[in-house]
């Protein structure tokens, strides 16, 4: 597979419809699932200085996709409804404190 053709194949997987799901309507309202849509991809190549013919390369991506709320649209209006993730707000409140030591300790030695 050519790089341009594994990069088009990227770029589709990452659509509208990655972000936003099939729309679900129940009772007069519709529900819109979000979600956070993250890729990467590199690649390398080299030579080894001491033997000319020793070469390689290689790469290589990944993509990440994690639901962050919805869009609910009923007779009043569309608003957006977030999931919070006891997980990151746990890691937040643990780097925050870890920080906090961190600086008392070198403020006041």
């Amino acid at each position: 597979m050519e790089i341009q053709e594994a990069l088009g194949a990227l770029v589709n997987q990452a659509g509208v419809k990655t972000v936003y799901s099939e729309p679900i309507s129940v009772d007069g309202r519709t529900i819109v699932p979000v979600a956070r849509v993250r890729c990467g991809f590199g690649g390398g190549s080299g030579r080894n200085a001491r033997y000319k013919e020793a070469e390689g390369g290689g790469g290589g991506g990944g993509f990440v996709a994690r639901p962050v709320g919805f869009i609910e649209i009923d007779a009043e209006g569309a608003h957006f409804v977030p999931i919070i993730d006891p997980q990151s707000i746990a890691m937040g409140v643990g780097i925050g404190f870890g920080m906090g030591w961190v600086l008392a300790k070198i403020l006041f030695r």
